[in-house]
């Protein structure tokens, strides 16, 4: 066995925890999994995914609407509220990234 190291870091637990999940269902060990990240890293000379901020669909950015296209929406939002027309913030999290393209 290769000669090993101990790594000491604090992460945010939820994300930890999900991600423990994810790679008990693939059977990989959370050490086997930062290693794998490592060597990526020492493997294409920098961090080995694209790291920038999601894209904003224009129709949803909010800083390019004006202070009344904001405030319509908004209502909209209320006005939809006390209808009754409500969905479950995962399938409605879901459709929006699939209009996008996100």
């Amino acid at each position: 066995m290769a000669n090993t190291t101990t790594l000491n870091l604090r992460v945010n637990p939820i994300v930890k925890r999900q991600a423990e999940e994810i790679l008990s269902e693939l059977g990989i060990p959370m050490s086997t999994a930062i290693n794998m990240y490592l060597s990526q890293i020492n493997l294409t000379g920098g961090i080995p995914f694209s790291v920038e901020l999601p894209k904003v669909p224009d129709e949803i950015n909010a800083e390019l609407m004006t202070n009344l296209e904001l405030h319509d929406k908004i209502q909209k939002g209320y006005d939809d509220v006390e209808r009754g027309k409500v969905s479950n913030a995962s399938e409605a999290f879901k459709l929006l990234k699939e209009k996008h393209s996100i």
